[in-house]
């Protein structure tokens, strides 16, 4: 039987972790509904904005003889170079948050190494920075201290170079992937292909039924401003939805390690009480016995 003494430390030692937690699930809960919100919000712009560029896309595509002339928006058949950005959390305590990310991003790094593509790995976030540190994976670029605080003109700078890259014939694809938001409960994670922007959606009778009035002096300007403000927002979305669903899931973890810590008090408590009437047990025994060897 384990000694009263170390029980009650244990006791104690394990309901200073559940205020810990708690107060931690508290926290997460707090900055969850301000990045929910604006995340929600940014969400809506970002479908918005890839509607429109496949939509003036498309049109072009239909109207012009020869269809599009921009590299943007012509898949390579054999890519030679792609980018992947993964982005993680730069702290820990998520649960299987960031693992998930990493687990994805493994998958694709496997898969374009057996098709013999060279793979530019660039990553946000100081757990999947470490992560692949430490298992001496190189890293093309990395940064820390945006997945946690997103920033809009680092994010353009960060994801900027990539674009320039396609453009110029340098990389051949380029892939996002993240742990998005969906709910409060449940984290969904998304590896896109953001380069080239796919079109084979975008019916020509479509075009017809449009709304969008297209008079640009010099489509090529056009297409490629667009593609910047394309690339530049899903990156900066990617980086919003990743801190809410990092909070969301922080939130979780927090609120089952503090449930498991209530029911470990229990069982310590439980564990107490017997000790202790082991205890008094022990010593009336002795001191019926003492009695009765004095008569």
């Amino acid at each position: 039987m384990a000694n009263l003494k170390d029980i009650q430390r244990q006791i104690k030692s394990v309901s200073n972790t559940q205020k810990t937690t708690r107060a931690m699930k508290l926290v997460s809960t707090a900055k969850l509904r301000r990045a929910e919100e604006l995340a929600k919000r940014s969400r809506l712009y970002a479908e918005k904005m890839n509607q429109v560029i496949a939509e003036i896309a498309g049109r072009i595509k239909c109207n012009k003889i020869g269809g599009i002339d921009n590299r943007c928006f012509t898949e390579i058949e054999n890519p030679q170079v792609v980018d992947i950005v993964f982005v993680t959390a730069d702290k820990g305590l998520c649960g299987g948050f960031n693992i998930k990310t990493i687990k994805a991003v493994k998958e694709l790094l496997k898969e374009y190494k057996e098709q013999n593509v060279k793979v530019r790995l660039r990553g946000i976030g100081k757990k999947g920075v470490e992560f692949f540190k430490y298992n001496e994976v190189e890293l093309f670029d990395s940064v820390i201290d945006l997945s946690s605080k997103p920033d809009k003109a680092r994010s353009d700078e960060f994801i900027r170079s990539s674009t320039m890259d396609y453009k110029d014939g340098k990389i051949d694809a380029l892939h996002i992937v993240y742990n998005g938001y969906k709910n409060m409960l449940v984290q969904e994670l998304h590896v896109n292909k953001v380069l080239p922007i796919n079109t084979d959606d975008f019916e020509c009778e479509e075009s017809h039924s449009s709304m969008l009035e297209i008079e640009a002096e010099n489509e090529e300007d056009m297409l490629d401003s667009l593609v910047n403000r394309y690339v530049d927002f899903n990156m900066y979305y990617a980086l919003l939805d990743s801190v809410a669903a990092e909070h969301s899931a922080r939130m979780q973890a927090m609120d089952t390690a503090t449930n498991n810590a209530k029911d470990m008090v229990k069982s310590l408590n439980v564990q107490f009480n017997k000790a202790r009437q082991a205890a008094i047990t022990t010593e009336l025994i002795e001191i019926i016995s003492g009695v009765e060897s004095m008569k």
